[in-house]
């Protein structure tokens, strides 16, 4: 497929105008009409139509129009990689992880990075859907998830955390520890969101998922935490025995161990366009190996 007759359907079909698209694309209304009218010639159906609206996609230029902005977006990602072949990892590494996520465990990773690769340099950001942001924009996104990400990445399992309920000793004695999932009503819930699930269902180890109403919901791990920290509540987080630094380890303790929770997986995906490109395989390794002997 021509990457610039691809490249001027999808502006026509983002912007809803060919002169709109020409002006963006910087080239003529008739060179990016040509450049569509070819696409269309190898595709053998029409992909835009015109309305009164403006121009809009086909049933078939829809499909297109999907899957060929992950091509451009794996065509960018690529071609902005490939310069550091034959090369130690170096530049900047453009990691995603999942809003919230305790710093204290970013600490030693960035730490070890740095130690292994001092011309490597990282651009981390947060986002409550990791696998949710532009390839051409993500070296590699850390995500929770049992089934494998849908789309163009490659996915490693690097740790299994146990999901379940915490509280602070101060709470518990305040309010009273739960002895069942019935005893759960009354009390003030905190439920971490993950993408695409509903905070309000709550897994139980021996039966099916059941609902509660959360004071409070939030991708924020690290809210969550904080605020049984400061005994206001009972949170459901998928890190339930991470120590947080600071704190004494007998502040916050399991609510429900042998009721509440599941093992969840933490993966590392990266874009399939880079999964052989040095620096992502390097890291990718280095990662794995720290976190195998948890």
């Amino acid at each position: 497929m021509d990457l610039e007759e691809l490249r001027a359907f999808l502006d026509v079909a983002e912007t809803g105008s060919f002169l709109a698209a020409a002006d963006s694309l910087g080239v003529s209304r008739t060179t990016l009409r040509r450049r569509v009218e070819a696409l269309e010639a190898r595709a053998g159906v029409p992909l835009l139509k015109s309305t009164r609206s403006g121009i809009v996609l086909t049933e078939a230029g829809a499909v297109l129009a999907q899957r060929g902005r992950i091509m451009m977006q794996e065509t960018s990602a690529l071609l902005a990689s490939i310069r550091e072949v034959g090369q130690a990892p170096s530049g900047v590494l453009r990691l995603v992880l999942p809003v919230g996520l305790p710093p204290h465990l970013l600490m030693p990773l960035f730490g070890a990075l740095r130690t292994a690769w001092p011309q490597l340099r990282v651009h981390a950001r947060f986002s409550d859907n990791p696998l949710g942001e532009p390839l051409d924009d993500v070296d590699m996104a850390v995500h929770f998830g049992e089934e494998l990400p849908k789309g163009p990445w490659l996915s490693h399992e690097v740790l299994r955390v146990r999901e379940g309920l915490i509280a602070s000793a101060e709470y518990l004695e305040r309010r009273g520890t739960p002895r069942s999932l019935e005893d759960l009503q009354g009390h003030e819930l905190f439920s971490w969101e993950a993408p695409g699930e509903d905070a309000r269902l709550w897994p139980s180890l021996k039966g099916p998922l059941f609902r509660v109403e959360p004071a409070l919901i939030t991708p924020d791990i690290h809210l969550i935490r904080t605020c049984c920290i400061a005994g206001q509540g009972i949170g459901l987080v998928p890190s339930v025995d991470l120590p947080d630094p600071g704190v004494p380890d007998d502040v916050l303790v399991p609510v429900l161990h042998d009721a509440v929770g599941r093992e969840r997986p933490l993966r590392i995906s990266v874009p399939e366009a880079l999964s052989e490109i040095p620096k992502v395989k390097h890291v990718l390794a280095h990662i794995r190996g720290m976190l195998d002997p948890l």
